[in-house]
């Protein structure tokens, strides 16, 4: 099922350049369900170089590691979530669903007011 539109696109900033937003979360969830960061990197068309910095980069914002990886070729190695990033997952994606009800009477206004779609 797609989006429900208008929705939500919500970026968690913390100090500096550190956040997860969208794409941070859905590798999360990828690597959560693949056991591979070079797995949920293929899913998400995105380089295999790209999602380990995105995952090294999450394993540095919290008190604890998000992701834990062990090195291998074919059939070995592999990731999986730790318990931290389980429930950093779990918060990012509560806050999404708090949001989105809160504005959902505000979203459903903007999208009233929008010009219809090409083709609707």
């Amino acid at each position: 099922m797609a989006d429900p539109l208008p929705h939500l696109w919500l970026r968690v900033r913390f100090e500096g350049a550190d956040f997860i937003g969208p794409g941070k979360a859905e590798l999360l969830e990828r690597i959560a369900a693949s056991g591979s960061i070079a797995a949920a990197a293929r899913e998400m068309s995105m380089s295999y170089k790209r999602a380990w910095s995105i995952a090294e980069a999450l394993n540095g914002i919290f008190d604890q590691p998000l992701i834990a990886s062990s090195r291998g070729g074919p059939g070995k190695g592999g990731a999986a979530l730790t318990p931290r990033g389980i429930e950093v997952l779990a918060a990012y994606r509560a806050i999404e669903a708090a949001a989105g009800q809160a504005a959902a009477e505000e979203l459903a206004r903007l999208k009233s007011w929008r010009r219809p779609a090409k083709g609707d």
